[in-house]
């Protein structure tokens, strides 16, 4: 049975700012210009990157914001819940895993721009997932929230911010 310190030691798995473990696996070799990506860029990025990303149930991924889409995968594992709250302030949870029938789904992804957060389900010991960003990731379109601030722009998801902020 495959286990989450298996997982880490074979995909060779190092510690994420937001938690959890992660690995690239893929950066495109394209290159998108300044000047054709969405307002808001401070320079070049590859078209598309990915990483194999994990979760054990004694952790969670802190709410963060990037500059692009981020399509989630569902790899093994239990359930991941995925919490994203958009621009606008709606909010909603993604069910990554592979009970179709409880509404869980392969893949979904969070838009450009929108806080999001992320914790293995009551009863999943872990989660273990991919994500495929595009434009590709880059640490400087990376903003880990700060609850204070996250909680003051949108105050009816406050418990929910409070819990899963690091900061």
């Amino acid at each position: 049975m495959t286990t989450a310190t298996t997982l880490v030691s074979q995909y060779q798995l190092l510690p994420h700012p937001e938690g959890g473990y992660y690995k690239e696996t893929y950066r495109s070799n394209a290159i998108i210009q300044k000047e054709a990506l969405p307002k808001g860029f401070s320079g070049d990025r590859n078209c598309s990157t990915a990483i194999y990303f994990l979760l054990e149930q004694v952790n969670f991924s802190a709410f963060h914001r990037i500059k692009s889409d981020e399509c989630w995968h569902f790899y093994a594992g239990q359930t991941l819940l995925i919490y994203v709250i958009e621009p606008n302030g709606n909010c909603y949870t993604i069910k990554l895993g592979s009970d179709i029938e409880n509404g869980e789904v392969f893949q979904s992804f969070v838009p450009a721009n929108s806080w999001f957060a992320s914790e293995p389900a009551r009863n999943s010991s872990y989660c273990f997932v991919g994500c495929t960003v595009s434009p590709g990731f880059d640490f400087v379109d990376f903003e880990l929230a700060k609850k204070n601030e996250l909680s003051a722009l949108y105050p009816t998801h406050k418990d929910l911010i409070n819990r899963l902020c690091r900061q």
